[in-house]
């Protein structure tokens, strides 16, 4: 399995930041692409309404909701690869209604699990995060590394990827765990950490955050989406594999900050507030990832610096700056 060209593929979550920016890729792949969007009163097509109209026309748009076996059924069938991006990802909301989060995250990922089984596709790849490490008890952070579900969110994708796990093992689907890191790009919500950092720049001098010495391994969205099309193409992989996306590259909140100012000339102040959204005993304070393994089996390694990434994301922000810039609560 190496070309996508003409292949009918599923994206759930396809509305989404990191969705989005796959469905853009899937099609400059040729490969035959099914939307699968979160069916709302509003008919709202999320992030894939800032596609160009030439190529939102290549995408077939279906509306359901995860947590509902037999719209997954349908979404999955006649399709030869899946890629699972549905979820609920806000950290924060977890905190509030974690119920919502098993729901989504993993009744909804057992339903495509089924789907894909019963479809026989060719091949699932099923999204993790980083978050299920937790703070990283060592670094780079490898696939032996233990999980540790430090939020409700974190522990509904630990459970989510065992399913998975136990899938390939149980019944040999062919489905394959990917883990991103830290993605951003154009598109991301401004509530995540490099996006109010820039709106707050690009509107003064002086930055508001929860906490600065937290340090993330930033993965541009272009690397991550290849990334995706890579795991989906590469031959011969096992059932049940484990594949982490990353840069291999630390940078702390205050250092974003630092490169931010730098790219638009100037000195920016940080003021941190105690009020926080996330409990202490939950905080990720590390996360560097080891893409060794994944770099040797795809032939897949991350292309943008961070550098060039923040001065990507600062030029398509630029036009686009709230009245109200948010303020990120790590």
């Amino acid at each position: 399995m190496r070309s996508l060209d003409g292949i009918p593929v599923l994206v759930t979550g396809a509305a989404g930041f990191i969705g989005s920016h796959l469905v853009e890729r899937l099609i400059e792949c040729g490969a035959r692409v099914r939307a699968f969007l979160r069916y709302d009163s509003q008919n709202r097509l999320g992030h894939l309404a800032e596609l160009p109209a030439e190529m939102f026309a290549k995408i077939e748009v279906v509306r359901g909701d995860l947590k509902d076996p037999e719209a997954v059924r349908a979404a999955v069938s006649g399709r030869e690869i899946v890629f699972h991006l549905g979820a609920l990802i806000a950290i924060p909301f977890s905190y509030q209604n974690p119920t919502d989060y098993v729901q989504t995250n993993v009744i909804g990922s057992l339903h495509v699990l089924n789907a894909c089984r019963d479809a026989k596709v060719r091949r699932l790849i099923q999204t993790s995060t980083s978050e299920v490490y937790g703070t990283a008890q060592f670094v780079p952070i490898t696939l032996s590394h233990p999980r540790r579900g430090q939020s409700p969110y974190a522990a509904s994708k630990i459970a989510a990827d065992a399913l998975a796990e136990s899938y390939a093992r149980s019944f040999d689907l062919p489905v394959v765990i990917v883990r991103p890191f830290n993605t951003y790009g154009p598109r991301q919500s401004p509530r995540a950490v490099i996006p109010t950092i820039i709106a707050q720049a690009l509107t003064g001098d002086v930055i508001r955050l929860g906490s600065v010495h937290p340090t993330r391994d930033f993965l541009y969205v272009a690397d991550t989406a290849e990334g995706f099309v890579a795991a989906a193409t590469a031959p011969d992989l096992p059932p049940g594999i484990e594949l982490q996306l990353g840069s291999g590259v630390e940078t702390s909140i205050r250092d974003v900050v630092i490169k931010v100012g730098d790219l638009l000339g100037k000195r920016l102040q940080v003021e941190t507030e105690d009020r926080r959204i996330r409990p202490a005993a939950s905080e990720v304070d590390r996360l560097l990832c080891d893409p060794s393994e994944t770099e040797r089996l795809l032939g897949w390694k991350a292309e943008v610096t961070i550098e060039d990434g923040l001065r990507r994301v600062l030029q398509w922000t630029t036009a686009r700056v709230p009245e109200n810039s948010h303020t990120y609560m790590l």
